[in-house]
């Protein structure tokens, strides 16, 4: 079997970055946003680790780490929102909740 190369990783994390953006840019759904920028948030790891991994160093890793942590918490505090916003409007699409514009 072929070991993969840096640029494999980077090409890998270039793609799902890529559809993440896309996803956030493209949908109209709230969850599904939500999604993509997990999505995003991954790509950006697997990044991380490939440099940290080729690099020979423990830095991307002690990023990785950190990445994890935050977005453990992130994910509390959106589907948290995202639920409440469900409650209040009924609705999760982004073209109907602007109950901020007032």
């Amino acid at each position: 079997m072929i070991p993969a190369t840096l640029n494999v990783y980077v090409g890998l994390s270039a793609l799902l970055f890529a559809v993440g953006l896309l996803g956030v840019l493209l949908r109209r759904n709230t969850l599904v946003i939500y999604m993509c920028l997990e999505l995003m948030l991954v790509a950006s790891t697997l990044a991380f680790v490939a440099f940290s991994r080729f690099n020979g160093s423990m830095d991307g890793n002690v990023f990785v780490f950190f990445i994890l942590t935050v977005a453990a918490a992130e994910v509390a505090a959106g589907l948290a929102i995202i639920v409440a916003l469900f409650r209040k409007r009924l609705t999760v699409q982004v073209d109907q909740l602007d109950g901020l514009k007032h």
